[in-house]
């Protein structure tokens, strides 16, 4: 079965910019996807070292805050090429993220075939805070979305076994 990689990225340390990371733990949690060929893999800010995750999957599922050039307060999905080129404003000026190593991916010709990112504008990013209280409103909407996608995922892998 192809390999599915499903990871968080984001700091911790700094309220709603450890939105994916929280996600994932909550998502392997509560969606009832298991198997081998799935792993959930806590990015934190790993960058680089986040590269064989990348490149080793057939289908990669991303979470993380994302802030793109004009948002609203709400979880947004991008799948494949919908995903933007680059997203438009980092955490932090040394950190390597997503889009680069997409790049890098791309440039050893081992960019996964079904790529999704879930994210969501943060709204605090005080060091020591936990997630806001509207990154926890948003929390359900986006662990739904990525749970219908991994069984989405699943389900096709099964079919296709199937035939």
């Amino acid at each position: 079965m192809p390999r599915i990689n499903v990871i968080g990225l984001g700091n911790v340390l700094f309220g709603d910019e450890g939105f994916g990371v929280e996600a994932v733990r909550r998502l392997e949690k509560q969606c009832a996807v298991r198997g081998d060929d799935i792993l959930f893999v806590d990015g934190g800010t790993q960058g680089i070292y986040l590269l064989d995750y990348i490149e080793s999957a057939d289908a990669l599922l991303v979470f993380d805050a994302i802030i793109p050039r004009e948002y609203d307060r709400q979880v947004y999905v991008y799948r494949n090429d919908e995903l933007p080129a680059f997203i438009y404003r980092k955490m932090s000026s040394h950190q390597m993220g997503l889009s680069e190593l997409l790049s890098v991916a791309r440039l050893h010709g081992r960019v996964p075939s079904e790529l999704v990112l879930i994210g969501i504008p943060p709204d605090n990013l005080d060091m020591g805070s936990p997630l806001s209280e509207r990154a926890e409103k948003l929390m359900p909407e986006a662990l739904d979305a990525g749970c219908r996608q991994l069984r989405a995922w699943i389900d096709r892998q099964q079919e296709e076994t199937a035939r």
